[in-house]
């Protein structure tokens, strides 16, 4: 689909559009497994395929030849194995909960295992088995967040009867800093990283996240797993964005008005007009993934023109000065541009002040949505 295409009228009576382009998705994991022809290259398909629907996302990349899935939690873990065929591997990013171990070994899941509590609890249900049960295992590399600390570890090579029924199908970590290439916390994370995977010879190393990816061969290992990349993100904060942008949201005005200058705009009136000014309310807010923190700051566009945001951003609506635009442009029903050829994920999430990560998952389900499959590459959709 070409994604510059300006979409003028809502049809078919949504508020908003939001169009996924799953061919973009695509090409954006074929490049990252073409920088690292060697390695394994996954895809993170946590938050519901960050928010773009995991059902939809994942067959395209298994498609293309991806045959290892990222989740966070154990019940996307089952959604997803009813979704894609039973040679994928999924892998659960927080490991277990007390009670998940049946669930998770029925499933064909792999915990990726965070402290000895989990290990524990997965070791002893393999005994139950009377098998050997996959787990992936997560040393905290300086993130402090997930994965064994040293003194676990430790742990592991005194009484490696502890992993007694386990398998272990890989080591991996996570990058806290890979987004900022020039960061001290790299290469830090890289050297606590090899020396730590050489108490596990015969496991292969997990390290790269999208970020990681394009540190270079030292961070790329034997598995890769993007995320955000593949949807289009940055990423890297430092450098322009080599991927294909892969989301589009276009939301529909409900109603215009010209108001008089010294007139008080939205909740609390944190805006004053000073100036006659047309305005017109567009039908998306805060519940549907649009900060109350772009008030008065963010944009939408129309035909390149933008439309700053008048006011603050309210749970259904938002006011936009559409002084700049010839008056008629807009009327009730015409759409204009929150994401796109002329406003990315990562400038709406500047104006934000976040990030693209919380702009995507944040997209609500109240927005029409259209996947452009990848066959359909170069079509237009709604008659335009």
């Amino acid at each position: 689909m070409d994604m510059t295409i300006s979409r003028q009228k809502a049809s078919g009576g949504a508020s908003g559009y939001l169009t996924i382009d799953l061919g973009a998705l695509r090409d954006n994991y074929l490049k990252l497994r073409a920088m690292a022809p060697n390695a394994v290259t996954g895809a993170v398909v946590k938050a519901n395929a960050y928010g773009l629907g995991a059902e939809v996302v994942a067959p395209v990349l298994y498609d293309a030849g991806c045959r290892h899935f990222f989740v966070a939690h154990i019940d996307e873990g089952i959604a997803l194995r009813h979704r894609i065929r039973g040679d994928a591997d999924i892998f659960v990013l927080n490991g277990l909960q007390p009670g998940n171990e049946a669930s998770c070994a029925a499933m064909s899941l792999t915990p990726v295992i965070n402290s000895l509590e989990q290990l524990a609890q997965w070791s002893a249900y393999a005994k139950t088995l009377g098998k050997t049960l996959r787990a992936a295992l997560q040393i905290d590399t300086g993130m402090s967040r997930l994965g064994m600390a040293p003194s676990e570890i430790e742990a592991l090579q005194t009484s490696p009867e502890l992993l007694d029924g386990i398998r272990i199908v890989f080591v991996m970590s996570h990058l806290a800093c890979a987004d900022e290439p020039d960061h001290a916390a790299n290469g830090s994370q890289l050297m606590v990283m090899r020396e730590a995977s050489l108490l596990f010879p015969d496991a292969p190393v997990c390290f790269a996240n999208s970020g990681g990816i394009f540190l270079g061969a030292d961070y790329h290992n034997a598995v890769m797993r993007p995320g955000i990349a593949l949807y289009g993100g940055a990423p890297s904060s430092a450098r322009p964005n080599p991927m294909k942008p892969v989301v589009r949201l276009d939301v529909a005005v409900v109603q215009t008005r010209t108001v008089p200058a010294d007139t008080l705009v939205g909740y609390g009136g944190t805006l004053r007009t000073s100036t006659e000014t047309r305005l017109a309310t567009i039908a998306a807010g805060y519940a549907d993934g649009l900060p109350r923190a772009l008030s008065n700051r963010g944009a939408a566009y129309f035909n390149g023109v933008r439309l700053p945001i008048a006011g603050r951003v309210s749970m259904d609506s938002i006011s936009i000065d559409i002084s700049a635009l010839p008056e008629g442009t807009l009327t009730h029903g015409s759409l204009v541009q929150i994401i796109g050829p002329d406003q990315s994920l990562e400038e709406i999430a500047r104006d934000a002040d976040t990030i693209a990560y919380e702009i995507l998952t944040g997209l609500g389900q109240r927005y029409s949505r259209t996947y452009i499959q990848p066959e359909q590459a170069g079509a237009t959709d709604r008659g335009e």
